[in-house]
């Protein structure tokens, strides 16, 4: 009996064994049933989903209807035509298995979510309510080969966010209330064959689909097209373009040597004859060129014997002007290093000398092992504002890329700056959101004239042409000035969406919470603006005056920094630049440095995590200084989620938030010393993304 009764208790053993081991292995991820969990709260948990839950649960071991996984990770959601209503939540991007979303044909509304899984191959939101725009994370789907959010209500223009896209292979976006022209990338989709944008209000050419190898199906009726239709398009399979404005007029002849769509060989191909005839213009154009330059080349080394910046005045007969005081240059500037600690790096000293020195060493949970960084090559010149004499605007070292905007046409658009138009007060003037007719809309900052001096002209053309040099994609883009009876006004594009500090502070219906995944992305684009502004430019540029308010945020809720290239006038200001933004040393605005802008970073970082105002006068005394009431929290796991925004409802990962809060950290050090430079910043972000 015995070893029989043995024989029976190892069967018993191994089957409850193997019980669970079946039941561990099908336990689902715990971010992915949150993720599940909140879509099933925002879809008003929908009693046709069987098995769903709004808390806990396994979808994976308990089958979710509609969901398929792959060990504990969510790998597919297929739930078209259930007559689902509500939103899709924000935490589908926490599903990081996820490659195939379809949603389509149900009554779902609101904004698609901003943030979506980066590793989709199917995407179908098509035949619902949506509203807003097409996200911008869908540029970051890599692997994408079917996108569809035909037949919804969504608006506005389209981002140009097709760059990286390669494997995509069907684009529908038809019966939307889409405008504006077709972004170029368009035309980076080499593996595209089908584009259905019909029934929408898209405008400009048709250009950017004509070079397509495998494009065999065409659909752009019903918009406001104009131009001509590619005959490269024309031969293909299928090509709808009725109820657009296209001209009847010959189109233009191709100049020599353009390449065409060869679509038999399924490539790109060059004909005989357009080969010859291009060879024989390039080879005469590349002779007349290093003629021409050779040319030039002997007349400027007699006359110059330094390096200096000429642009010739058509007006005024060729004459000298300026360099700009600050040029980017990324390849002369930034050279790679390799770092083992984030606290250990050469900096930029704080006064910006030729030298560099180590910064004291550390400790850290961020760390920094085998990968590079950027560091600032030593320089004899220094850090700088703006500064400069012109005898007029257009004097100005370079303002051509800019347009030259009247006073009256300004008045015109912000209905006479009056205060509806007002949306913004600083300490260098007022902004006025001007509104053109055919939708154009600006913001206008008008410099305060008391901050300009007595050299009026000289200083605000200096400031616009400096400015209108710098562009980078998380930068507020200077897109004209006026300078009129005394008035000197800067014009940026204008963002819908508002400032972070709007989103953070201000509750309306408007605003949306920002999920922890946009902060973090919010905090690495601002990171990287601030990065080209300290060592990309040539010299560094101090911004001086970074702040929640001053970081502008687009449809797709990516960061554009604003105000930059003004801190020359905040010398001349009494005001405080910033409550709760300026660093320990900052006792005037004189003494800002690279490191005190990325103190003020930190702070941003800070109001990010906390959801907190870096001052606050209605707070206990003890928690009115954010940085001084937060500072020792960062150091604990059990007090740093004390201080996580609640807005967040804790869908957070709490070793994200940890790392995040161990760069906050050191940017808030009160030693500028200890301060890291704020391209190690981007690096320890860029981990965290």
């Amino acid at each position: 009996m015995a070893p029989n009764l043995q024989r029976l208790m190892m069967i018993l053993f191994i089957s409850c064994f193997g019980i669970f081991i079946s039941l561990v292995l099908a336990k689902t991820d715990s971010q992915d049933v949150s993720a599940l969990n909140d879509a099933y709260k925002s879809m008003n948990s929908p009693s046709k989903l069987n098995g769903w839950s709004s808390s806990g649960g396994d979808p994976c071991g308990d089958s979710w209807d509609g969901v398929t996984c792959k060990g504990s990770s969510v790998t597919e959601i297929k739930v078209s035509g259930r007559g689902l209503s509500g939103s899709l939540g924000y935490q589908l991007a926490n599903l990081k298995s996820l490659t195939y979303l379809d949603v389509s044909k149900n009554n779902l509304n609101g904004n698609l979510p901003y943030q979506l899984p980066e590793n989709l191959v199917y995407l179908d939101a098509s035949e619902n309510d949506f509203n807003g725009n097409v996200p911008y994370s869908v540029s970051l789907m890599n692997d994408l080969t079917y996108l569809n959010f035909g037949r919804n209500n969504l608006n506005g223009e389209l981002s140009d966010m097709f760059q990286k896209l390669p494997k995509l292979e069907t684009i529908d976006l038809s019966s939307n209330q889409l405008t504006g022209k077709l972004p170029q990338s368009f035309a980076n989709l080499t593996g595209l064959k089908t584009i259905h944008l019909q029934d929408n209000q898209f405008k400009g050419s048709i250009n950017s689909l004509r070079d397509l190898p495998q494009i065999d199906d065409v659909n752009v009726a019903n918009n406001q097209f104009t131009g001509w239709i590619p005959n490269e398009l024309k031969n293909i399979g299928n090509l709808e373009t009725g109820g657009n404005r296209w001209s009847s007029s010959r189109p233009p002849s191709p100049p020599p040597g353009t390449r065409r769509v060869d679509r038999n060989s399924g490539g790109v191909g060059v004909s005989n004859k357009a080969l010859t005839t291009g060879l024989i213009v390039a080879v005469s154009t590349i002779g007349g060129l290093i003629f021409t330059a050779g040319v030039i080349a002997l007349f400027t080394r007699r006359k110059n014997s330094h390096h200096s910046s000429h642009f010739f005045d058509e007006e005024k007969g060729g004459n000298n002007r300026s360099k700009p005081l600050f040029t980017p240059q990324p390849s002369q500037v930034l050279q790679y290093d390799s770092v083992d600690d984030f606290r250990g790096q050469k900096t930029v000293d704080s006064n910006a000398s030729t030298e560099t020195k180590p910064s004291v060493r550390r400790t850290s949970s961020v760390s920094f092992k085998n990968s590079p960084t950027f560091h600032l090559i030593p320089s004899s010149t220094p850090v700088v504002a703006a500064s400069g004499r012109f005898s007029s605007l257009e004097d100005s070292p370079d303002t051509r890329g800019v347009k030259a905007f009247t006073l009256v046409e300004l008045q015109n658009s912000a209905s006479g700056f009056s205060p509806n138009r007002l949306i913004g007060e600083g300490t260098l003037g007022r902004v006025y959101k001007a509104k053109y007719e055919d939708g154009r809309k600006y913001a206008v900052k008008e410099i305060d004239s008391s901050l300009l001096g007595k050299r009026n002209v000289e200083d605000f053309s200096h400031i616009v042409s400096n400015i209108s040099s710098i562009h980078h994609p998380n930068m507020a883009e200077l897109v004209g000035y006026c300078s009129e009876q005394g008035r000197n006004m800067l014009v940026y594009e204008y963002f819908t969406s508002g400032s972070l500090n709007r989103f953070l502070h201000q509750t309306d219906d408007f605003s949306r919470p920002l999920t922890w995944n946009t902060r973090i992305r919010i905090a690495l684009g601002t990171a990287q603006a601030i990065e080209y502004l300290h060592e990309v430019c040539s010299p560094p540029l101090v911004h001086k005056n970074i702040k929640s308010s001053n970081i502008l945020l687009d449809s797709d809720l990516i960061p554009h920094l604003s105000d930059y290239g003004l801190a020359n006038f905040h010398h001349r200001t009494s005001q405080n630049l910033g409550v709760g933004y300026n660093a320990p040393e900052c006792t005037d605005p004189s003494a800002y440095t690279l490191k005190s802008d990325v103190y003020s970073f930190g702070v941003v970082m800070l109001e990010l995590l906390t959801g907190r105002r870096p001052y606050d006068s209605e707070r206990p005394k003890a928690e009115q200084s954010l940085v001084r009431w937060a500072k020792p929290k960062l150091k604990e796991m059990e007090t740093l989620e004390e201080m996580v925004d609640p807005a967040l409802c804790g869908l957070y990962a709490p070793e994200s938030v940890s790392a995040f809060a161990d760069i906050v950290s050191i940017c808030v050090m009160s030693e500028p010393g200890l301060r890291p430079q704020v391209s190690n910043v981007v690096e320890a972000l860029k981990r965290l993304v």
